[in-house]
């Protein structure tokens, strides 16, 4: 086998993905993870030969010490996730998103870990000019407490995980079908509502955000493991530049396939953020290109949903807030 890679929060959307992304891979994989949102996305997992389960909090020093010895690389996901549950807790996000994850990122330079990524977000950048795209240079501005947090780790690590070989991935809005399954996602959401419910209320339709595949995610992430020399101590947008869509081009393109679906438009929100990203960078440096676009996400979810695989959709489970 590859080597071993601990992933922080790897029950959870991206990360139960991402762990058998990398179990086919060859890759040992260690799980850390607390179960808010339960831990049945890691039962296919269970009997790999590869696969290791830590519960408990990233914040226990004495758990974490035991988990990082003898693994190689770390993905740092672990977090509370989301704007909207960011703002439920302000005071939580803060000490599970940034003084977790500066104690996690101290030990695991004391452990010489191979390579460290930190999932941040492209929500960073807040909003931006509607004629550019934001690179990973552009003025960050966080609008939540989620994406100050992030902020505030990106600096950390900037500043004080020098003997650190860390890359950090700014991950577009994530979307399709997930182990530990997401409807509070916008492009998951829209397919949902406007399948089950046939109607959908969208708020601010001509904001701009960048979308992609958890699959691609989970691509990008191991090419970052094997691509450590050129990712040193970097950031990259994570994501496509022709995957940067307005509400109301999403609910077109859904419509497509749930033509019935009633769709009214409000206002702007609650929810400002409203920027185009570029990932040229990723593109250029390490040579990641996706694969699926958000027609392939949709038709994913349309599957869950017409063949019954999930129909309690009202379930907390697939809701971060």
């Amino acid at each position: 086998m590859k080597g071993r890679v601990l992933v922080t929060g790897g029950a959870g959307y991206i990360g139960s993905a991402l762990i058998g992304h990398l179990l086919q891979k060859n890759y040992r994989v260690r799980v850390l993870d607390n179960l808010m949102y339960t831990g049945k996305s890691l039962l296919a997992a269970l009997r790999h030969p590869g696969f290791e389960f830590f519960y408990g909090d990233i914040g226990d020093d004495e758990l974490m010490e035991k988990v990082l010895k003898e693994t190689d690389h770390v993905v740092h996901l672990a977090a509370i996730v989301g704007d909207p549950a960011s703002r439920k807790d302000p005071q939580l996000t803060w000490r599970v998103n940034y003084e977790a994850s500066k104690k996690l990122i101290d030990k695991a330079a004391k452990q010489k870990i191979s390579k460290f990524i930190f999932a941040s977000t492209c929500s960073n950048y807040g909003v931006s000019t509607p004629d550019a795209y934001a690179t990973e240079e552009f003025p960050l501005k966080p609008l939540s407490p989620y994406a100050e947090s992030k902020v505030e780790v990106e600096k950390y690590l900037d500043g004080s995980a020098r003997s650190l070989n860390y890359t950090i991935l700014r991950f577009a809005t994530a979307y399709g079908v997930s182990p530990r399954m997401r409807f509070d996602l916008t492009i998951n959401d829209f397919t949902m509502q406007m399948a089950t419910k046939g109607y959908l209320m969208v708020y601010g339709k001509e904001f701009w955000r960048p979308y992609v595949h958890i699959g691609d995610i989970a691509r990008a992430i191991q090419m970052v493991i094997e691509k450590p020399k050129e990712s040193h101590q970097d950031v990259f947008n994570l994501g496509a530049n022709d995957e940067n869509y307005r509400k109301m081009d999403i609910v077109d393109i859904i419509a497509r396939y749930v033509p019935q679906a009633r769709i009214e438009f409000k206002g702007t929100g609650n929810d400002m953020r409203d920027y185009k990203v570029s990932f040229d960078k990723i593109k250029r440096v390490l040579g990641f290109s996706t694969r699926r676009n958000i027609e392939d996400g949709i038709k994913e979810v349309l599957k869950v949903i017409n063949d019954g695989i999930i129909t309690d959709f009202d379930n907390r489970e697939y809701y971060n807030a």
